[in-house]
């Protein structure tokens, strides 16, 4: 029988956890208690916030459903460790659409783990190997939570940094947000060195050290943390272009499937759909497969390599799908050359 009463409430909400309705009685055996202390305990975790249902008979059945807030969880060692070694996997190699939150959920969760359950992660992270994409950056996953955790507590933050000519610097930081673009992370901060604002390549990142102290955050010179970076991804780059493309969804679907760093779609008037804009120093090929997975019809109105990328990478998957022997003198990958500044539109062209 289980005398603490906070002892037997986390045992109750474990099982309450398990998907299925639990006869009254049967949880009075678990817990070693009656059915009255059952009943009192139920309405114990009602007044914390967890939505406990009971169903009418005899003994009475309990199950947790889904309520208006996310009350906290509690978890067995075994889930623990999955959810852990699950978002460092997602979070470490820059997994397009696990983001910011997730990177928080991860910090929250090493930082409440016991050292055995912290050690079974790391273990279980070093014997695996992941396929992925890009140019194959990895991240060390508590790099990403310690940023996460100085973002949350607006928390100075300093860091070892390498530039991509290979100089080394040290970083002192007020760190606003994480941004990922699907193939790398990025740290938004102002640089308190350089006192100016800053984006990092968290790949590049050695050494995060959360300083503990606080800071009143800037007003940063965008609408967001993703308009910024891809105002300084832009800078960076030699060679840009213009890029305009209709989607035959709507905008509010085509931008849950873009990253905002892309561009942001906004709806087409009388003609329906919407229309994607940017300024994108990406290969063509990326950006015209990238447009192809946002999964509706769309129009690559410019510019034209852009066009006549998405018209070869369409005959090219048509041809895949028929089944046609690409050594056929069809197979062979001809490169598009750099778009330069001042190229004339090409005229409107279907993307299968």
């Amino acid at each position: 029988m289980t005398t603490d009463t906070p002892a037997r409430l986390l045992q109750l909400l474990s099982l309450l956890q398990t998907p299925r309705e639990w006869p009254g009685s049967e949880l009075a055996d678990r817990l070693g208690v009656s059915g009255r202390t059952v009943r009192r305990d139920i309405d114990r975790l009602r007044e914390l916030g967890y939505p406990v249902q009971a169903s009418k008979g005899a003994d009475g059945g309990y199950r947790l459903v889904a309520g208006k807030a996310m009350p906290p969880l509690v978890l067995d060692d075994e889930e623990a460790v999955a959810i852990a070694v699950g978002l460092r996997a997602g979070a470490g190699h820059a997994v397009e659409g696990v983001d910011e939150a997730s990177v928080r959920a991860l910090a929250k969760l090493e930082q409440v783990l016991p050292a055995r359950l912290r050690h079974r992660v790391s273990t279980l992270q070093a014997a695996t190997t992941q396929l992925t994409h890009g140019d194959g950056a990895s991240i060390a996953p508590e790099t990403l939570t310690v940023m996460a955790s100085t973002v949350a507590g607006r928390e100075r933050l300093r860091f070892a940094y390498r530039d991509k000519d290979g100089g080394e610097s040290r970083r002192l930081t007020e760190p606003y947000r994480l941004v990922s673009t699907g193939q790398r992370w990025y740290l938004v901060a102002y640089d308190l060195g350089r006192e100016d604002w800053r984006t990092f390549r968290v790949d590049r990142v050695t050494e995060p050290l959360a300083t503990g102290v606080r800071f009143a955050p800037r007003e940063l010179p965008a609408k967001n943390a993703a308009e910024y970076l891809r105002r300084s991804i832009g800078r960076r780059h030699q060679e840009r272009y213009a890029f305009e493309v209709w989607f035959a969804g709507s905008a509010e679907v085509v931008s849950s499937r873009v990253p905002a760093w892309i561009g942001v779609p906004e709806a087409a008037g009388d003609e329906g759909g919407c229309v994607l804009r940017g300024d994108s120093g990406d290969p063509v090929e990326w950006l015209a497969a990238r447009l192809a997975m946002v999964g509706c019809e769309f129009t690559v109105r410019s510019p034209e390599e852009l066009v006549r990328c998405a018209r070869e990478l369409g005959a090219r998957l048509s041809r895949a799908g028929s089944g046609t022997d690409a050594s056929q003198g069809h197979g062979e990958l001809r490169k598009i050359p750099p778009h330069t500044r001042g190229a004339n539109p090409a005229p409107t062209t279907t993307a299968p």
